[in-house]
């Protein structure tokens, strides 16, 4: 075997290279493909650029956005979700007046319908379904849509440019029931809180929005074939600064995380 002849300065070279090679290995993770931090990490698991997103939502899905979105941010690290609640149509004016958002969802395809300048191709995330919401204990005993013809009970409803007040209108034309209301609201939270607080006897609401208030409204079923059905789609805005993060948000809503929690609100699949 050939004699190999090392010089001190050969010998410190390999040295050094040996004691750098424990630090790059350190440096590069266990699988050895790179630096990574964990913030990075966590960021290329989700997929998501971080982002603030401003999420325009109609006002029947108040309750069960606070809840996905809360669930959304902490498994997206890095985006923050921030929810505007009101009326369908009234979200629509905010789009149209360029208001800085992100994603839209309104209670219904005819006000998304109507932007389509301004989102992208929308998907419906959920429906829902209309009941009667009659004050504690139901003391008029209002067990369908013809007793809210009665002129002693107090109606209430949404008005007829809102989604609930137009599903309302639909189905009470429909069965040739004529309800004079003593008030039309903005929105159909309005039309539960009149209810709730006393102000009103009865009113038309969401389903899931008479199930946020169980103890101080009862529900009554409207059947199926005297029903409206309410869809619910979603679409990232073009305005969008945060395209990318809005589109993933919406497609979150879609999948299976989002739906359970659509779901478990009472929201029927889309």
């Amino acid at each position: 075997m050939p004699r190999i002849h090392i010089t001190r300065r050969t010998a410190a070279g390999l040295l050094a290279g040996a004691l750098l090679i424990p630090v790059l290995a350190a440096c590069s993770g266990n699988d050895g493909k790179g630096a990574t931090s964990s913030a990075s990490a966590a960021g290329s698991a989700s997929g998501v650029p971080k982002a603030n997103l401003t999420v325009l939502a109609a006002a029947s899905l108040t309750d069960v956005f606070k809840a996905a979105g809360a669930e959304y941010e902490k498994t997206h690290p890095g985006t923050k979700v921030t929810f505007s609640f009101a009326g369908s149509q009234e979200l629509a004016a905010q789009v149209k007046q360029g208001a800085p958002a992100d994603v839209l969802v309104t209670a219904d395809t005819k006000t998304m319908d109507g932007l389509k300048g301004d989102t992208n191709d929308p998907k419906v995330i959920a429906r829902n379904r209309l009941v009667i919401a009659t004050g504690k204990g139901n003391p008029y005993k209002i067990d369908n849509l013809k007793d809210l013809a009665d002129t002693k009970v107090k109606v209430v409803l949404a008005a007829p440019e809102v989604p609930a007040g137009r599903y309302s209108k639909q189905i009470l034309d429909a069965q040739k029931i004529d309800v004079k209301p003593v008030s039309q609201e903005p929105n159909v939270r309005a039309v539960l809180s009149k209810v709730e607080l006393g102000e009103a006897d009865a009113g038309l609401v969401y389903k899931t929005d008479a199930a946020t208030a169980k103890d101080k409204v009862v529900a009554v079923d409207i059947p199926d074939d005297q029903n409206a059905v309410a869809s619910y789609p979603a679409a990232s805005l073009k305005g969008s600064k945060n395209p990318a993060a809005a589109d993933v948000f919406v497609t979150w809503l879609s999948g299976p995380e989002g739906q359970k929690y659509l779901q478990d609100a009472g929201f029927q699949k889309p």
